[in-house]
């Protein structure tokens, strides 16, 4: 935006000082003129016949005040001119970090010296918003990356097994229909998550009351057969836990953190549950599930895009494309909640969100 040129903030500030120290000056002769110069008698004789009159204390004052306001003035503005560029300075080194974090540079910091006070405050601040800037767009670069590994991988199977079916027409086009089918499906299925943890970091979606238990067991209907199919127990416990906000995208929040349950569980006869519940002012859901002991370096790492760790890895139909607790993540926080992951003491994972109650 194009601004009309104007005064610095030095010069308003110098040309302030000068003019209140002006004022102050005018002030001062005033009161001399008030309460000294009006009781000198204006005549031949003076005061007592010995003393000068008003007339010439004026005319011998009047020059020599003039001379002190000119010199208040200059002085004003001098001194002025210093102390507001002393005082300005720390906004230079503010202004100066600005203009390098627009360049694109957000590894500089100002780290300014000095007491607390308000310009220190406000570095500070700028400090750390760089530093959320830097680490919001190092994660977004990443997530670009892993993005770009994870929808090139299928593109580049589909290309070859075309390119199969192409240079050797004996093969059976049947598994080969079937295996792209097969690619093509994840493919989707990567889009999808793609655009609904786009969709959950917006945050823009129509909001409504939405009872967490009743998604609990619409979720865990749908996963039944997942989790028969792999002898592990799938229990619903708990009450009414509503809240307010988007039912797909909590449904969507609630079947990835169950079947996440039932993946990453024990080879079998391991149990997943399901808890809500309303606590106060805050509505409660819990998935817990047995497997495997969680390295406790590892759970930090589980919410972040396609992150599958070494424990989690899958290589049967339900891979994944490791942005189950990512989605999870963003959903949580688009609705203004919490997500807590705990290890469960005999192996597994507990998984806790929070979410504010509707009134």
């Amino acid at each position: 935006m194009r601004r009309r040129p104007g005064l610095s903030a030095r010069m308003k500030l110098a040309l302030s000082y000068a003019g209140f120290l002006f004022v102050a000056g005018a002030l001062l002769l005033a009161v001399v003129w008030a309460f000294l110069l009006r009781y000198v008698p204006d005549n031949s004789q003076g005061l007592l016949g010995i003393s000068p009159n008003r007339y010439l204390l004026v005319h011998t004052f009047a020059p020599a005040a003039a001379v002190a306001m000119a010199f208040l003035l200059v002085f004003g503005l001098v001194g002025g001119w210093l102390l507001a560029g002393r005082m300005l300075a720390p906004l230079t080194r503010i202004t100066e970090a600005a203009r390098t974090a627009g360049k694109g540079s957000l590894s500089h910091r100002i780290r300014m010296e000095g007491r607390q006070d308000e310009f220190r405050e406000l570095s500070d601040a700028f400090d750390s918003m760089l530093e959320q800037l830097e680490s919001h767009v190092a994660e977004q670069q990443r997530f670009a990356a892993n993005a770009s590994h994870e929808l090139r991988t299928p593109l580049a199977i589909s290309r070859a097994l075309l390119d199969l079916a192409r240079q050797d027409p004996a093969q059976d086009r049947a598994a080969i229909i079937e295996r792209l089918h097969t690619v093509n499906t994840r493919a989707i299925d990567l889009t999808e998550a793609l655009l609904l943890l786009s969709r959950g970091e917006r945050g823009t979606f129509t909001r409504e009351s939405v009872d967490l238990s009743l998604l609990a067991e619409e979720a865990a209907e749908t996963l039944l057969p997942l989790a028969e199919q792999r002898r592990i127990t799938l229990d619903v416990t708990g009450g009414t836990a509503v809240t307010r906000g988007s039912a797909e995208l909590l449904l969507r929040m609630v079947t990835n953190l169950v079947q996440n349950a039932i993946v990453h569980n024990l080879p079998a006869d391991g149990t997943v549950t399901v808890h809500t519940g309303a606590y106060g002012d805050t509505s409660v859901l819990r998935v817990e599930n047995t497997g495997r002991p969680l390295p406790p370096d590892l759970l930090p790492t589980l919410t972040e895009p396609f992150h599958r760790g070494t424990e989690r890895v899958r290589t049967d139909e339900h891979a994944g494309v490791g942005l189950g607790l990512a989605i999870v993540h963003s959903v949580v926080r688009a609705h203004d909640g919490t997500l807590g992951l705990s290890p469960r003491p005999t192996g597994g994972l507990v998984v806790t969100v929070r979410l504010p109650a509707a009134p």
